[in-house]
Formats: C-alpha cells, sequence, structure tokens
C-alpha cells in the first residue's frame, strides 16, 4: 500500500456481485483510494483492523443470506464513529432510507453514478476525519472559535461581522443589542475569541436571573461573615474573568445601586468583595448586552447615563431573524448539523417544503427559536427526512395564511408541473433577494442546473428548442452572471 493512497483514504467495500465489486473498486482506486473488498458481513474486521478503514461501503444484499444492515450493527458496536454507505436497488430505496435512521451515513441508489459514488465516499472520510482528530485532540483557541462561529451572510449580518473584526482586537468597552434570542452572546464570544485575551477566560453572566443580593456577591465575591450563610471566603466574577472577558447579559435589568458599583469598576479598574474593606484591582473586559432601549431606559430614569455612556464606547446592533431570513437554509443546515452531533444521529435530508414553511413565519424567538424548532423537528422526523408535517403548528399556520393570502407556492388553479416548478423556483427567488447560488442550495440542485432551466426557457420564447440553442442561451446567460 502506497503513502499516497493511505493518506487519501481506506475504503472497505462489501458487495458480492464479482463485476460490480470490481467496478467499483477500479473508480475508487482510479481516485487514489485503497480498497479492500468482502462479500458477505460476517467477515467484517472488527477492533483496530476495522478502525483503520476511513470509509465501508456496503451493499444492502450480500453473500450467505447477510446483508447491510448486518454489517451497520457491526460497525457500529465496534467503531461507531465510522461512516458506513449503504447501496441498493431502488425498489429498496425505503430500507436504506430506514438504515441511514439507525446510523448509516447516506444510500446509493443504484445503478451508481460514479461521480455520485466518488462524492459521497470524499465527504465521508472528510467529515470522518475531522469528527476523528476532534475526538482525539481539540486544540483549545480552535475549539473556542467553533463555539464562537456567527452563522449567516445576510446583508444585515454584514456590520455585525465588520464591527466585531474593528473592535476584538482592542480593549474597548462594548455594547451588544439586540431583541431576545438574536444571538448577543454568541456574538459577545466572537469579540472574545477574535482578542489577544482569548486564552484567558471567558464569563457569562445573566444580569436578569439574579436579585440584587445574590447579584453583588456573584459578581464582587464576598468574605467569610460578610452575611448569613457567607461560610468562607468567595471570589466574584470579575476576579474569575480576570485577564479575560466578563459578559454582563441583559444590563438594563440591574438595579440602581449595582449601577454604581459597576460603574465604579469600568472606572477604576477595581472591585471590593461583599464585607471586605480593601479593593482588589482587575483586568477584565466588559462586554454588555441588552434587548432593552437603553435611550428610552435613560429618560425614564431607570438607567444612568454615566453608565450608559460608558458601555457604549462600541455598540453593536444584532439583526432579529425576520430581517435576514435570506440566512434560512444556512442556519437549518447548522443546527441540523449541531443537534445531530449532540444527539448522536446522523444529520437529517430537509425537504423544500421546510424552508418554504420557515421563511413565511416571523419567528419572535429570533435564532433561539429557530434551533428549538429544528431540534424538534429532528426528533419528530421518520427515516431521516425532515418534512413539514415536523414543523410546530404556529409555523404551518402562518404557512397556511400565507399560501391563503396569495404569496404562497400554490394556487387555487390547477398548474401544469413545468409552470407550478417555475412558480416555486421564482418564489425562492424572491425569497433569496435574486441570488441564484443561494437559490439553487434551497432547491437542491447546483447553480448551472437552475441556469439551464432558464435557458431553456429563453430558447423556448425564442422559438428554438435543439440542445444547441439551449446550450447558446446558456452561455450567454453564464457570461451575463459574470460581468
Amino acid at each position: 500500500m502506497s503513502e499516497e493512497t493511505t493518506e487519501r483514504g481506506q475504503v472497505l467495500l462489501l458487495e458480492d456481485d464479482e463485476t460490480l465489486a470490481a467496478l467499483l473498486a477500479r473508480v475508487l482506486r482510479n481516485e487514489g483510494y485503497h480498497v479492500d473488498l468482502l462479500d458477505r458481513a460476517d467477515a467484517l474486521p472488527s477492533g483496530a483492523k476495522l478502525a483503520r478503514y476511513d470509509v465501508v461501503l456496503s451493499d444492502i444484499h450480500l453473500a450467505d443470506g447477510t446483508s447491510g444492515h448486518d454489517v451497520l450493527k457491526r460497525v457500529r458496536a465496534s467503531a461507531a464513529k465510522l461512516p458506513v454507505i449503504l447501496m441498493t436497488a431502488y425498489a429498496d430505496v425505503e430500507g436504506a432510507m430506514n438504515a441511514v435512521g439507525e446510523g448509516a451515513y447516506e444510500y446509493l441508489a443504484k445503478p451508481i453514478e460514479p461521480n455520485d459514488l466518488k462524492r459521497m465516499v470524499a465527504e465521508a472520510i472528510a467529515r470522518h476525519r475531522i469528527a476523528g482528530s476532534a475526538a482525539e485532540s481539540i486544540d483549545p483557541q480552535a475549539q473556542r472559535m467553533m463555539d464562537a462561529t456567527i452563522v449567516g451572510t445576510a446583508p444585515a449580518m454584514l456590520s455585525v461581522y465588520k464591527t466585531v473584526a474593528q473592535v476584538a482586537p482592542t480593549t474597548a468597552t462594548v455594547l451588544i443589542v439586540g431583541e431576545s434570542g438574536t444571538g448577543k452572546e454568541l456574538v459577545a464570544r466572537a469579540i472574545h475569541a477574535k482578542s489577544p485575551r482569548s486564552a484567558r477566560p471567558f464569563v457569562a453572566v445573566n444580569c436578569a436571573a439574579l436579585p440584587e443580593s445574590i447579584l453583588e456577591s456573584e459578581l464582587f465575591g464576598h468574605e467569610k461573615g460578610a452575611f448569613t450563610g457567607a461560610v468562607g471566603i468567595k471570589r466574584g466574577l470579575f476576579e474569575e474573568a480576570n485577564g479575560g472577558t466578563l459578559f454582563l447579559d441583559e444590563i438594563g435589568e440591574i438595579s440602581p445601586k449595582m449601577q454604581v458599583q459597576l460603574l465604579r469598576v469600568l472606572q477604576e479598574g477595581e472591585i471590593r468583595r461583599v464585607g471586605a474593606s480593601d479593593t482588589i484591582k482587575v483586568d477584565v473586559r466588559v462586554v454588555a448586552a441588552t434587548n432593552r432601549d437603553l435611550k428610552l431606559e435613560l429618560s425614564s430614569g431607570r438607567f444612568r447615563e454615566d453608565l450608559f455612556f460608558r458601555l457604549q464606547v462600541v455598540t453593536v446592533r444584532v439583526p432579529p431573524l425576520r430581517e435576514r431570513k435570506g440566512d434560512l437554509p444556512i442556519l437549518v443546515k447548522h443546527f441540523t448539523a449541531r443537534h445531530a452531533e449532540r444527539l448522536g444521529r446522523p444529520v437529517p435530508r430537509v425537504a423544500p417544503e421546510v424552508l418554504e414553511g420557515l421563511t413565511a413565519y416571523e419567528f419572535p424567538g429570533n435564532v433561539r427559536e429557530l434551533s428549538h424548532i429544528v431540534e424538534r423537528a429532528m426528533l419528530l422526523a421518520r427515516e431521516g427526512v425532515v418534512t413539514a408535517a415536523d414543523l410546530p403548528q404556529e409555523v404551518t399556520k402562518a404557512f397556511g395564511a400565507a399560501t391563503t393570502s396569495g404569496t404562497g407556492t400554490l394556487a387555487d388553479d390547477w398548474p401544469t408541473l413545468g409552470v407550478l416548478e417555475r412558480r416555486y423556483i421564482d418564489r425562492v427567488l424572491a425569497r433569496t433577494g435574486g441570488n441564484k447560488t443561494r437559490a439553487a442550495e434551497v432547491l437542491g440542485i447546483d447553480r448551472r442546473t437552475l441556469n439551464r432551466m432558464f435557458a431553456r426557457e429563453r430558447a423556448a420564447a425564442a422559438g428554438k428548442g435543439s440542445d444547441a440553442d439551449v446550450d447558446a442561451e446558456l452561455a450567454k446567460m453564464e457570461e451575463e452572471d459574470s460581468n
């Protein structure tokens, strides 16, 4: 076995049809993979011998009455993280989808297209190696960056990225404003992760969740005997975060007394534990967040003006989800992957109507609510596919109302399949702001295929219908896109 093929990946192929096995092995070996062949499930190695492979590719029906389901069970028992791709005839696709629900990475329907085979094997190996390296040794800095990843490419998010990039390397106090559930803590973590303090602690506290007396002790600590129950010295969160970042969530909820104490810390860089007479110097960057309008709180006298100006050296506004619905496809993809990893199950497929339904919903709970909706849908989904039936009632109601009012994809007439397809494509394009790449992702096709659909319509409108005419129109469209 050459070093090159080992680096490319090792594939264990189980197929009892010798001709097909040889064909598949040749395709993979031509790509640089090392391929071992077996024809029955009970010949599968175990332990370290199995773990040296990067992916298992198995037919559903194998020799001696064994099956791909047997292979899946054996792999799950011996090397749980090793991806298993099942191959099946179209007649048994339902069985393969059930296997995906039981832990198979994916399935390939016969006759197998070589490009599909190569793409799926490469993807499975890449994911397996990333997961393996993360499990073996996660670099703390890399983990912090993953935990602080902000997801979204909508125009409303660009100012967030720009401000985070500009302010992170500084020591400036930052105020993050936005509705509940928009991801304010995630922005705070991103600021910390991209700052010179990233190797030091990031400490978060929800100021609204604690009464004043407890919050004071939590933030500043206390001395032994400072109050009933103070049986020992307690370090506060400012001390815990020394050298790092303290995130004060819901800062607009703190009492006037706490506002005075916090202002002193920001001005003097020192704290005094409850019950102590001496002060302690601290080096802490404060990032605060609120869903309240602090300027309104100022005018009503509920928030100190001097503290407000200390906090809002730089302000970051996180947009609500209803202002960035173009991010729904990548947010859904992000949450399905994240929840799948946490739940220990494969990433499900998401039917196109799911995104259609979510787009019609206003998300009062913002990104946090979307995360919960995706998790719920994944728990209810069958056969590894999330459909509109798995969405909560409030989402389906919103979609039903949009459809009834004439903004949905279906009309009361009886359109042809071609007309219905075009209506759906037009709706997706409208929802993605005319972004063809994003629209193609939602539709589950590549951008060139989407352009070919339009090219075919152009050619037909011009009274031309040959493949050469369509190709000519496609070339024009691609030239237009590049200009």
